[in-house]
């Protein structure tokens, strides 16, 4: 699993929400919610390689592919260190905060056991919630196939032109063009004319089809050439809308 740009405010939000919740309870503890934030503060980088450890690395690579000896093995690990890693946090929050003097830190403070209980809560909290997000991503992507297998199978654009339901092979399709309040499909051999919306046309197109301009939807199979500007389809050249650039781009570079 990858940590994706777009996932990047969830994850920032989740982990603010656990600072400032452990913050909460352990400055009530203590009386003094500002040496609560600097506790915090340095545990939450166990937390943090803690959590994206198991998630990104022991349940993908281990877990899933059912290799559960060395996934309880490498958890077992990933507990030990953890929790020495806790330690030395103790240690350097009663050498700094505490003045080398253990009454100075709550007793919630000085409780290892304590520690790793809400450490390793945060973590699973945070497994549970990544894996939920994955399941629904997943379950997205599977549905996105599906339709994409149902538009290849199908094999043609239905399309209602001259009063006439009319049925255009996909392999045939050149290009689209929207024209106000209807659209132009250049075909091989024809040109047919359809009252609908481009976007909607879009959405029964399979993947081949790429928008390229708010007027333009080109088959990526009938395609010569392309600049940053304009695409060439056979004896055609097409703008590419300003807005589309950064999408053709990605979708034509790796071709």
């Amino acid at each position: 699993m990858k940590v994706q740009s777009g996932k990047l405010t969830f994850h920032i939000s989740y982990w603010l929400f656990v600072l400032l919740t452990l913050t909460i309870i352990f400055g009530r503890s203590w009386g003094n919610p500002l040496a609560a934030f600097f506790f915090i503060a340095m545990l939450l980088p166990i937390v943090l390689g803690t959590s994206y450890f198991f998630n990104y690395f022991l349940v993908p690579f281990y877990f899933i592919k059912k290799e559960y000896f060395q996934f309880g093995l490498y958890c077992f690990y990933t507990i030990v260190i953890s929790l020495y890693l806790e330690i030395i946090v103790l240690m350097f929050s009663f050498a700094y905060l505490a003045n080398f003097n253990f009454k100075n830190l709550a007793p919630n403070a000085a409780d290892t056991i304590l520690l790793a209980v809400v450490l390793y809560l945060l973590v699973f909290v945070g497994s549970f919630i990544l894996m939920a997000r994955q399941i629904r991503e997943n379950q997205g992507t599977i549905h996105s196939l599906l339709e994409e297998k149902e538009k290849a199978e199908k094999g043609f654009l239905e399309v209602m032109s001259n009063r006439k339901m009319v049925q255009i092979p996909f392999e045939e399709i050149t290009y689209l063009e929207s024209m106000a309040d209807y659209i132009q499909i250049h075909s091989s051999t024809e040109v047919i004319i359809s009252k609908e919306k481009i976007s909607k046309i879009l959405e029964r197109l399979p993947s081949n089809f790429l928008r390229i301009h708010r007027s333009f939807i080109i088959n990526k199979d009938k395609l010569k050439a392309w600049t940053y500007n304009e695409v060439q389809l056979e004896e055609i050249e097409l703008n590419i809308g300003r807005s589309y650039k950064k999408d053709v781009r990605e979708q034509l570079g790796s071709r």
